[in-house]
């Protein structure tokens, strides 16, 4: 028998809609799927997440007399493109998906930002559903309503704001992940607590590898999305607080742009926050001591903290800059980047010169 699960709302007026966390999460929420979507729902997974955990999904919503039409798309980062976007707007044409119907994401953070901005463009916008499967997307990329493609000149630079009406993150999935995927997503639960609330990494930094346990993980993962959606409701479309959620992610779209598909998100987002928190330190805006905790948590749970031991390398200091420079949260011609000034108390810093940038950079991989 479970527990019953976390249900975390997000507060956007009539675009406001709930997170239902925690195993068993799917059975809790069939009753919303079914309003939703009536009597048929056009799922949208790829072949991997179709192979482990499909039959689970049309068994639960079977039960609530919902019958699946899946599309199945290819596995991998190479699908969030413009082909791969056109090719999801043909398939939902070919599926006689119409204006006020709800389609569903069913995977990970690729399947749920390619569903969710072809949902925001066709016909105009669609209603849909996140139901994700990596710990990575049930934190982070399902919730907040920011879609996305990825463009040659860097991640994500094709996209749009588009809420789901519902995300459903049930913890049974991730029993299929393997390690280093769960370390990748935890990087997003860890960045919350950096961002701005001190007691909750101190409660992470306590549990250690722990915080991976089924035991653990459900309430880190609702620890997490509950400080999201109160950012969220606060600046939906990113004009003020709601950048502080990118701490560590312009350094990590850096390396991963760099990578070519050769490091994992959260691998890079990890590397991201022990590198925003050293160049805080470096310019006497953070206490080290605070900087050099970030990095001995991050380790101890598995994850990359200095550039020698991120994958995809190796990095040049000089192209990792100029990549920084075309990050979307760039004004002015200077780069943006998000600091601290300690454990929970991040900030926005908008004017760093790429030269700077690059000059600790080569320090960093030196």
């Amino acid at each position: 028998m479970t527990d019953q699960p976390d249900i975390v709302p997000v507060t956007l007026g009539a675009r406001s809609y709930d997170v239902v966390i925690g195993e068993g999460a799917l059975d809790s929420a069939l009753p919303a799927i079914r309003e939703l979507c009536g009597a048929r729902a056009v799922v949208i997974t790829d072949s991997t997440i179709a192979g482990l955990h499909l039959d689970t999904l049309t068994l639960a919503l079977d039960s609530a007399g919902i019958a699946i039409d899946p599309v199945i798309a290819p596995p991998g980062e190479d699908q969030k493109s413009f082909s791969g976007l056109e090719a999801l707007v043909d398939a939902l044409t070919h599926a006689g998906v119409e204006r006020g119907d709800t389609i569903i994401a069913f995977g990970g953070g690729v399947i749920g930002d390619l569903t969710g901005f072809a949902a925001s463009v066709y016909m105009r916008g669609i209603r849909f559903i996140q139901i994700p499967t990596t710990l990575l997307s049930q934190v982070d990329s399902s919730v907040g309503g920011k879609t996305a493609i990825n463009t040659k000149a860097g991640k994500n630079l094709a996209g749009s704001f588009h809420q789901p009406s519902l995300v459903v993150a049930d913890t049974r999935f991730l029993a299929t992940l393997a390690v280093g995927e769960l370390r990748a997503g935890y990087a997003e639960i860890v960045k919350a607590a950096l961002i701005g609330d001190a007691v909750m990494f101190g409660r992470l930094e306590a549990l250690g590898a722990r915080v991976l346990d089924p035991d653990h993980i459900a309430s880190a993962i609702a620890d997490a999305v509950r400080f999201k959606a109160a950012v969220v409701a606060e600046d939906e479309r990113e004009a003020g607080r709601r950048a502080l959620l990118n701490l560590g992610h312009t350094f990590a779209h850096a390396f991963e742009a760099e990578a070519c598909g050769g490091v994992r998100h959260g691998e890079a987002v990890a590397l991201g926050l022990a590198l925003a928190f050293d160049w805080s330190a470096q310019e006497g805006r953070c206490p080290g001591p605070d900087a050099d905790r970030v990095r001995a948590h991050l380790a101890a749970v598995g994850l990359p903290t200095r550039v020698r031991d991120l994958a995809g390398g190796p990095y040049d200091a000089a192209l990792l800059a100029e990549r920084m420079r075309h990050d979307k949260k760039n004004a002015g011609g200077s780069i943006t980047l998000i600091l601290a000034k300690g454990i929970g108390n991040a900030y926005i810093e908008p004017s760093i010169e790429a030269s700077r940038l690059a000059d600790f950079l080569e320090d960093q991989i030196a």
